[in-house]
């Protein structure tokens, strides 16, 4: 199957790219901080109010079964530039450790900005595109961009760095004053000198803001969004390659009042979780649910009452805030002498738990943590307009445009062209994709199920068709033993040790594992 898909591929990019050869397109490539699948055209949630997304989405092909290579900022988005799986690189985590076996990793390969920068393109980058911007290694970022936006939240009014309670993690400012929701609902003795406690429960922390709250030029989304807008009116002498990263709707909820009064909390559906929820998760799965974070767990949260409201109207918010961003960005492109010989290509880094399995982030192997929107509108395709329900992944986004564009292939690319699927969005394929939670932790998701293989040997398995939730293992059953068998084939044959280690020597997760099996301490809420 994979060799037909290839000859069609290569059958297909031939037509597009000698359709293009007079001229080359332009690229509009944006990303979207810890999306889900909360917006009109994807279903995710009744209340979702994302208008530019959803008339965006009805323009070109978007992909309703696409997963990220690793549920996290960091490694997603370095899999995604760089075309390779975290399995293949080590990329599990931080940059730190990513930057200490770079040169091998990409020897003979480059960055996706690279690649385009390297055969003619202007390359543009504006916000959260890398985990730390415009690049995660300061030596490369020329190598990348020929230009790029300044880090908006370096120069942080006073009184705005003051709300953020001593958060390290400035580009995702601004809280509100008093801590936000889960502050004020713990109370101010939460609050010491420790870093780890001053996180005000960031990983939860929401709320709406008040102009004053605000800086001065704005959100940073904003500032992001006009940065690309200006570029976008500015005549070209090459073609461009432009990445716009928006940051909301990441921690902390925040958004300009006027958005939650678009969702009055009276009014808020939260996700259904059962109570027996857990009692068929392995042990491991219950240690990732657990987190690490202080103070944003669901143990932490539920002790003095249900927040899950909250929560959810304030995520609700950041998402049509950041459509309406979005919105702009694509209106002036539209009106530019640009807008019709422009791909446009829009995607997340992961998913993100709203309460689903008890969980409040992304870092899980589950359908939320894992499923991101993943879009494409090529002028003159006349298949815009459609969806596909084909499972696919972050990582075929680079050898996509690589076609697209007529750029040369490059061999270490692991993802496959979604160039037939744009085209003909109804082939359905005999495929499924990999996401990894650390090392040795994997997810498989086919079109109807979802298989989780944990490194210790515990499993889940999920029937998509009968169970979208995700409540019921059915890896248990010995009904489905060929159905395991089937999906264990797309399991790696080599997992790489962690970037910046020589060899496994477990990790947190495994302290946590040890230490409940010890004591017999598993938290309640996770049994």
């Amino acid at each position: 199957m994979k060799y037909i898909f290839t000859l069609l591929s290569l059958f297909l990019v031939t037509g597009y790219a000698s359709a293009q050869a007079k001229e080359q397109p332009n690229v509009l490539f944006i990303s979207v901080d810890d999306l889900n699948d909360w917006e009109g055209a994807l279903l995710g949630h009744p209340q979702a109010i994302t208008p530019n997304m959803d008339k965006l989405f009805a323009e070109g092909v978007l992909f309703t079964n696409a997963h990220a290579s690793q549920p996290v900022c960091t490694a997603s988005r370095n899999s995604l530039l760089s075309g390779i799986h975290p399995t293949t690189s080590g990329w599990y985590s931080s940059t730190a450790n990513m930057k200490k076996n770079y040169d091998t990793v990409m020897a003979n390969h480059k960055m996706l900005p690279e690649h385009f920068k390297n055969n003619g393109y202007n390359t543009y980058a504006a916000g959260k595109v890398f985990h730390s911007g415009e690049s995660d290694y300061k030596d490369k970022t020329d190598d990348f961009w020929t230009a790029y936006s300044p880090h908006f939240w370096n120069n942080m009014e006073p009184h705005i760095k003051e709300n953020g309670f001593g958060y390290r993690g400035t580009m995702f400012y601004p809280f509100p004053k008093g801590g936000g929701q889960f502050v004020q609902l713990y109370g101010e003795d939460n609050i010491n000198e420790n870093y780890r406690e001053t996180n005000r429960f960031y990983s939860l922390c929401g709320g709406p803001l008040e102009d004053e709250d605000i800086p001065e030029d704005g959100m940073y989304d904003e500032q992001i969004a006009n940065w690309a807008i200006d570029k976008l009116n500015k005549k070209q002498d090459k073609p461009f390659f432009m990445a716009v990263g928006f940051i909301r709707p990441h921690v902390p909820y925040t958004a300009p009042k006027k958005y939650f009064d678009l969702y009055p909390i009276e009014d808020i559906i939260v996700p259904e979780v059962p109570n027996n929820e857990f009692e068929d998760i392995p042990i491991m799965g219950k240690a990732i649910a657990y987190g690490y974070t202080p103070k944003g767990g669901w143990g932490d949260v539920t002790t003095k009452k249900e927040i899950l409201p909250e929560l959810v109207q304030s995520y609700l918010a950041c998402v049509t805030f950041v459509d309406e961003q979005i919105g702009k960005v694509i209106d002036a492109l539209e009106k530019s002498p640009n807008g019709k010989n422009t791909i446009i290509v829009l995607w997340s880094d992961h998913g993100q738990h709203l309460g689903e399995k008890r969980h409040f982030r992304k870092q899980a192997l589950w359908e939320e943590s894992t499923k991101v929107p993943l879009y494409f509108k090529i002028p003159g395709n006349k298949s815009n307009g459609q969806k596909s329900s084909q499972v696919v992944s972050l990582l075929d986004i680079y050898p996509t445009l690589t076609d697209l564009c007529n750029l040369p292939s490059l061999p270490k690319l692991e993802g496959e062209s979604l160039l037939p699927l744009i085209q003909s969005p109804d082939i359905k394929l005999d495929r499924s994709v990999l996401t990894t939670w650390y090392y040795k932790n994997h997810a498989v998701r086919s079109n109807d199920w979802r298989y989780i293989r944990y490194r210790d040997g515990g499993e889940e398995l999920y029937n998509h068709i009968t169970d979208p939730g995700e409540h019921t293992n059915l890896a248990n059953n010995p009904k489905y033993a060929e159905i395991i068998k089937a999906h264990k084939k797309w399991l790696p044959n080599y997992d790489a040790i962690p970037a910046g280690s020589t060899a496994w020597k477990g990790d947190n997760l495994d302290k946590l594992v040890d230490k409940w099996k010890t004591n017999d301490s598993i938290p309640v809420w996770l049994r």
